[in-house]
């Protein structure tokens, strides 16, 4: 079904955007068979922004873009939403390949391992050659480890990306091997300032956003945070409450609008239930690159 409505709206788009590049069917065809798209309809005449939703460890694609619900965000705002599946089998689904570090499954990412950051900047790229992806307006989130999985994509490919939001999973870069409880600034250089919103709950016992959890993620989202602010060249913290059950913490005066911050829910789990989709939308599409 999605396959068909991806079909249906880019044949529109082949017909109004006579400005604009043609919508070659035969680009889509291409894509690889693990990734589901939805576009919003009816699509715009003009490329529109992309979201990649990356799915938490050993989920899909096709769950992520249920549960998350942004294809009604996408309907509302015009974006179209790529939800693919992470390059190893694990358990009933998929797991992201971010190098020298375990996997849920306690394991590195076996050699010969999809090279999941070129799968990823690739598969933009297809999307934009399709003439109805604007390539200055493409954006990451992901769940858990997909939000790691979309920090990394921050650190390593940002001239591809022009903002990404992690759930439940930021990140910025791996873990200091001497000390897990801190972020390894070798791992993490973006060529270009990154702009960023998180969200998380301070309920959340996978991921404690004061560190913890798995033996190889020990470092805490302040850390994180610290750690984007100085790479974007942020001055200023803050804090704020948002409402009763929402806090924002972050970093303000930060370069070309390059901001950093992360809403927590108050009692929030480790699922997308910690995030508003209309703030996170509102925030990506501010940005361009």
């Amino acid at each position: 079904m999605l396959v068909l409505r991806l079909l249906i709206a880019l044949s529109l788009c082949f017909c109004a955007a006579v400005a604009h590049a043609e919508c070659r069917l035969g680009d889509v065809d291409a894509l690889p068979d693990r990734a589901s798209v939805y576009l919003p309809m009816p699509p715009a005449v003009e490329p529109m922004p992309l979201v990649i939703l990356l799915h938490g460890s050993t989920g899909t694609g096709a769950e992520i873009l249920r549960d998350s619900h942004l294809a009604d965000t996408a309907d509302r705002h015009g974006f179209v939403v790529i939800a693919p599946d992470g390059g190893i089998a694990a358990a009933h689904g998929f797991v992201w390949n971010i190098p020298g570090v375990p996997t849920v499954t306690g394991a590195l990412p076996p050699k010969g391992a999809r090279d999941d950051v070129a799968y990823l900047t690739g598969l933009a790229n297809r999307l934009v050659a399709t003439g109805c992806v604007d390539g200055t307006r493409i954006y990451v989130t992901g769940l858990s480890g997909g939000g790691r999985m979309a920090s990394w994509l921050g650190c390593v490919a940002a001239r591809r990306f022009a903002a990404i939001a992690p759930v439940v999973g930021l990140r910025a870069g791996r873990p200091l091997a001497s000390d897990r409880t801190q972020a390894d600034p070798a791992t993490c250089r973006p060529e270009v300032p990154m702009p960023l919103l998180a969200f998380a709950g301070d309920a959340d016992s996978t991921n404690p956003i004061n560190g913890g959890g798995a033996s190889y993620w020990q470092y805490a989202q302040s850390v994180a945070l610290q750690r984007w602010a100085m790479l974007n060249g942020c001055s200023q913290p803050y804090a704020r409450n948002l409402s009763a059950t929402i806090y924002e913490q972050g970093y303000a005066r930060c370069p070309d609008g390059a901001a950093v911050a992360a809403r927590v829910t108050r009692g929030g789990q480790h699922s997308w239930s910690v995030v508003d989709n209309e703030a996170m939308w509102t925030f990506l599409s501010r940005h361009r690159r």
